[in-house]
């Protein structure tokens, strides 16, 4: 996969979640945005730094083949401590929130 294709999976990630709540990456601290390489399960997606109310660590959003998303919270240690699997764009935002305590 061609790098602006990586590239466009993770810019709708992020217009996915700014359709859902335009300030909900600023509330979680979000930083350092890397597109993520496609593999056997998933197209592509979306790794971040966030330092939230609960969750300080990495936030993976990765698109599956079959058109719905895994997340993943990973701590500090590089740990994942939570994985969300089957979520639609629009619960991007709801997901993230929920682990976060809003």
């Amino acid at each position: 996969m061609e790098n602006s294709e990586r590239m466009a999976i993770a810019t709708t990630i992020v217009n996915q979640i700014n359709h859902g709540d335009p300030y909900a990456l600023m509330a979680w601290g979000a930083e350092h945005f890397t597109a993520l390489c496609p593999d056997d399960e998933f197209q592509g997606g979306l790794s971040f730094l966030v330092n939230g109310l609960i969750h300080k660590g990495w936030v993976r959003i990765q698109l599956r083949w079959v058109d719905d998303y895994t997340i993943s919270f990973i701590n500090k240690n590089h740990e994942v401590v939570k994985t969300y699997e089957g979520i639609y764009c629009d619960q991007l935002v709801q997901i993230v929130d929920f682990v976060e305590g809003k």
